[in-house]
């Protein structure tokens, strides 16, 4: 679909669900859907300021988001309310789905965070992801998320990152 057909909605549901619960869920502007690669664009939809100790996310943020269908990861790219780059969250996720202006993605705890400069690259939430049992009840899923995740550090630290939203 594209965001350009008269039939296309402006705006969609991003829907985060973890361990089969929705865990947050916000309007977002949509940006681009090429068939593979959903973008979209949103202010900070958390309450009040989260602060991760490498990054607060804090109201005025702005986050473009890329989802892809066939991926499994989300790059979030985060800037405050006066457009400075901040750096890029990115979560290990199932693949997208787009259906009915409603934007489903499937969290599977583990994270990057690469800050604007590149000199900071953090993989977050391995704990998390170890105690959710996924490797058991999905290895699969297990594996694919694992797998994503090294790609992403890598590109992060070596290749061409910004390129992968490009």
């Amino acid at each position: 679909m594209s965001v350009n057909s008269p039939d296309a909605p402006r705006t969609v549901e991003v829907v985060l669900v973890k361990s089969g619960r929705t865990k947050i869920r916000y309007p977002a502007e949509l940006l681009a859907d090429d068939g593979i690669r959903v973008t979209v664009r949103a202010p900070w939809a958390g309450e009040g300021v989260r602060d991760f100790g490498f990054v607060r996310f804090e109201p005025g943020d702005v986050f473009t988001e890329y989802y892809w269908r066939d991926r499994w990861y989300a790059v979030k790219e985060v800037r405050d309310a006066e457009g400075v780059r901040k750096g890029w969250y990115c979560d290990i996720t199932r693949p997208a789905t787009l259906s009915g202006g409603e934007l489903v993605v499937e969290d599977l705890d583990l994270d990057l965070w690469r800050s604007a400069d590149g000199a900071d690259v953090l993989r977050l939430d391995e704990d998390e992801f170890a105690a959710s049992g996924l490797a058991t009840t999905d290895p699969r899923a297990a594996t694919a998320a694992r797998n994503a995740l090294d790609t992403l550090e890598l590109l992060a630290r070596e290749g061409d990152f910004e390129a992968l939203l490009g």
